[in-house]
């Protein structure tokens, strides 16, 4: 355990302990030796008079650049695997609370573990908090200024590292006694750090550049200035000159031969998932068995959806949720697995239970920035949950996925598949979906216009888009406002791609929706304009899709509640839309919807024609 003053000091063998400098060994007694190192040692000692325990590391040479040598390796090995552990709590949305040199335990001379998780659910009375903080002011000295007031966040966790690290830096210049006055003083003068980060550089501590960048953003008394725990990664491991941090459990463990591992997976579905059930801890051995399924002919995987092998996906997914390679290779071959099943089996239905669910959004909220991972989880999101019932899509939901896509669709504009699975995923959440919360989809009218307007010309695009409005107009999420607008829009999409049945059946049903409820919308649709009028692409769109009963269902609704406005009856019969509701009507005998609607239309139409009714005597409805 690294207790109270067990990081102050680089003793050489038989001369100077842990405590001030000079401090004779002869004042401990070695309990135990751990496994050795490189230039030396770790040995767990125990003071003789207080039988406080302490581990340090033993050298072999007095030398300054040996023991710095030493310090430098254990640093970044013990610190690597606490910010590992650190990131992973954040990341569950767990605050540690109590972070210390004593809540870090060493299990072997290259592994540490973090301990106290505890803290997260005691430290929940206010009062027996400022007693401990009171009574106990050198292990409260790891904390932020704002804990002391019973005030915790992930932020407060950043403070409590920072404390660690610079006592980890300063040990060979200060003792404990100075060191704890330091961490107090910086609560209120933080200040105070730049003469300590000054002679950390003069004596030349192993990476000092570092930690001199570092230290400064952990150690800031505002919560909000301190950086995140990825930023504390971002700056040692990425920007500094630190060896790689990864998962624990991988730091130090030996990489199976790649021939090896190929030589595993020489077998059929059966063999490489036992290969990957029994070396699920290596990454590496999930990606080639996945990159090995991914070439596998259809036929050989099982199909439709082979439950074993996507439960043990899933399960990589889980465990390697911070391996970005996993995470995309673990999603195209979901992809892969759910495109030959529709393809073999277009009845088939994709499992899609919490589980999965979960591992999708949690890989999301793992890796926020990588747009491929985004648009796999997206479309794989679309797919199962128009297969599923509406309850999958109120988890999407409640989980913040509608938030989320329409964050992405404004700000990646620019990113055609962010936004084309991104309307997909939302045109799936609303289609069975009860929807709870409907303001933030008042902004969906305006986001659409500028992925329109982003990419004029492309059919997926208009044909999404399409079918998202439509389903905004049944849930009266578009505002009056607004009606105009998305009116232009669905006519402009349908003159773009009139031989999309798809896009065009979404289109006019949208029109048929909003010309219900809005008069102002239905003159939108009459009027003549640049492209042409609504009742000419009408008449353009029924000659194209003539033998489609969907899409003349269609247009025949969108014509009944035109013609139920009385200054919309006159710009109908003279565009001649009395001859195309009559065919639909003869055609279509079959179809008692559509014989319905050509009866209502031609009602009113024959009644607009008619000559006035004499004084006193009322027009038909």
């Amino acid at each position: 355990m690294l207790g109270p003053g067990s990081d102050r000091r680089r003793p050489t063998q038989g001369e100077r302990g842990p405590g001030s400098p000079g401090e004779p060994m002869e004042k401990y007694q070695v309990l135990y030796q751990l496994n050795p190192g490189a230039l030396g040692v770790n040995l767990v000692v125990e003071e003789m008079e207080t039988k406080v325990k302490h581990v340090i590391k033993q050298v072999e040479c007095m030398d300054d650049h040996y023991a710095s040598q030493a310090l430098e390796e254990w640093m970044q090995n013990v610190l690597g695997q606490v910010l590992d552990a650190l990131e992973y709590l954040h990341h569950l949305d767990i605050i540690h609370r109590n972070l210390k040199p004593s809540n870090i335990i060493l299990i072997s001379s290259d592994h540490c573990k973090l301990q106290d998780l505890s803290s997260n659910v005691l430290m929940t009375d206010k009062a027996k908090w400022n007693i401990r903080a009171e009574e106990d002011p050198f292990r409260k000295s790891w904390m932020a200024p704002e804990a002391l007031n019973f005030s915790f966040s992930h932020k407060s966790d950043i403070w409590s590292l920072g404390c660690i690290i610079l006592d980890m830096t300063s040990c060979s210049f200060m003792d404990g006694t100075e060191a704890m006055h330091l961490r107090k003083s910086l609560r209120q003068s933080p200040g105070s750090l730049k003469a300590v980060l000054k002679t950390m550089e003069e004596k030349q501590i192993p990476d000092v550049e570092t930690f001199g960048n570092l230290l400064p953003l952990m150690l800031q008394i505002d919560p909000s200035d301190r950086i995140t725990i990825k930023d504390v990664v971002h700056i040692t491991f990425v920007s500094g000159s630190f060896k790689s941090s990864c998962v624990s459990l991988t730091l130090h463990r030996q990489m199976v031969p790649a021939s090896i591992t190929d030589m595993l997976l020489e077998g059929n579905v059966a063999s490489i998932l036992e290969v990957m059930q029994k070396f699920s801890g290596w990454p590496e051995v999930q990606l080639r068995a996945m990159k090995r399924l991914l070439k596998m002919p259809a036929d050989q995987l099982g199909l439709p959806w082979p439950p074993e092998l996507v439960e043990v996906v899933v399960t990589t997914m889980q465990l390697h949720d911070r391996v970005l390679d996993v995470q995309l290779c673990a999603c195209s071959l979901l992809l892969h697995l759910l495109g030959q099943a529709l393809v073999y089996h277009p009845e088939a239905k994709a499992p899609c239970n919490q589980a999965i669910t979960s591992t999708l959004l949690s890989a999301l909220r793992s890796h926020p920035e990588e747009e491929p991972l985004l648009v796999m989880v997206y479309s794989l999101l679309a797919i199962t949950t128009t297969q599923e019932s509406e309850s999958l899509s109120d988890e999407l939901q409640k989980a913040g996925l509608l938030e989320h896509i329409l964050e992405h669709l404004n700000s990646s504009l620019e990113s055609r598949d962010v936004c084309a699975s991104g309307l997909g995923l939302l045109w799936a959440l609303l289609l069975d979906g009860i929807i709870v919360n409907k303001a933030p989809l008042e902004k969906v009218p305006d986001l659409i216009s500028q992925v329109l307007a982003t990419y004029p010309a492309d059919g997926e695009m208009a044909e999404a888009s399409c079918g998202v409005f439509w389903l905004l107009s049944l849930l009266g999420c578009i505002k009056e406002q607004q009606f105009e607008q998305v009116v232009a829009l669905l006519l402009q999409s349908i003159r773009l791609c009139q031989d999309r049945a798809l896009l065009v059946n979404n289109a006019y049903r949208g029109l048929a929706g909003l010309v219900k409820v809005s008069e102002l919308a239905a003159f939108k649709v009459v009027v003549q304009e640049e492209g042409g009028s609504g009742l000419s692409l009408i008449k353009e769109t029924y000659q194209l899709h003539r033998d489609n009963p969907e899409v003349v269902e269609n247009v025949g609704m969108l014509l009944v509640h035109l013609a139920s406005y009385e200054e919309i009856l006159p710009e109908l019969v003279s565009s001649g839309m009395k001859a195309l509701v009559q065919e639909i009507k003869e055609r279509f005998t079959s179809s008692l919807e559509l014989v319905s609607y050509a009866k209502k239309v031609l009602l009113r139409l024959e009644a607009a024609t008619s000559p006035s009714p004499p004084c006193g005597e009322a027009a038909q409805p």
